[in-house]
C-alpha cells in the first residue's frame, strides 16, 4: 500500500515529462536564432484616429526589448530583421450603460496588417494581414469624475496589443 502511494506520483512525473508538455513562451520555433537585432519601423495610420500607430509603437517596441530576445536598433542598417505594420482600423465604442444611459463601458478595435521580414530581402518570419485586437475599459460616470478617457485608454491598448502581438510572432500563431 506504501509503495503505491509512492509510485502513483512518480508515475504522473513521468508521464507528464515524456508527453511533450512544455510550457508556451518559453522557446521559439518561429524566429530563426541568429535573428537578434530587430528595427521596429514606425507603424502607418490609416485610420481617422490620430496618434494610434505612435502608441503602437513604442509599446512594440518595449515589448520586444522587454521580452530578451531581440535588442531594438533604430535604423534597418544593422538591424536582422524589420517589423513593419499598417493600422487600418479604429473604433472605439460603448458597450455598457448605467441607468442614465451614459456609457460606463467601451471597446476599442484595432486593426493592422502586421509583418516581421529579414532586412535585405523579401523572406516573410511572420506576418498578420488582419490582426485585430480588442480591449475594455471602463469609465465612473459620476458627475465629477466623467471624462473622456480614450488617450489613456489607447495607451493601455497598445502595450495589451503588443504582447499579443509580439507572443503570436515568437510562437507561430
Amino acid at each position: 500500500m506504501r509503495v503505491n502511494r509512492l509510485a502513483i506520483p512518480g508515475l504522473l512525473l513521468l508521464t507528464l515529462t515524456g508527453c511533450g508538455y512544455a510550457l508556451v513562451g518559453r522557446a521559439s520555433n518561429n524566429v530563426p536564432d541568429d535573428v537578434r537585432e530587430v528595427y521596429v519601423r514606425p507603424l502607418e495610420n490609416k485610420t481617422q484616429r490620430t496618434q494610434v500607430e505612435q502608441a503602437l509603437t513604442r509599446a512594440i517596441a518595449d515589448e520586444m526589448v522587454t521580452r530578451n530576445r531581440f535588442s531594438v536598433v533604430g535604423a534597418p542598417e544593422g538591424a536582422d530583421a524589420e517589423l513593419s505594420g499598417t493600422v487600418v482600423g479604429f473604433d472605439v465604442r460603448a458597450v455598457t450603460f448605467d441607468a442614465s444611459g451614459r456609457a460606463t463601458q467601451y471597446e476599442i478595435v484595432v486593426v493592422a496588417q502586421m509583418a516581421f521580414k529579414r532586412v535585405g530581402s523579401d523572406a516573410v518570419i511572420w506576418s498578420n494581414d488582419r490582426y485585430v485586437f480588442r480591449e475594455s475599459y471602463e469609465i465612473q460616470a459620476t458627475e465629477t469624475a466623467y471624462f473622456d478617457r480614450e488617450d489613456e485608454a489607447i495607451e493601455e491598448a497598445a502595450e495589451k496589443f503588443a504582447e499579443t502581438m509580439v507572443s503570436d510572432l515568437l510562437e507561430g500563431f
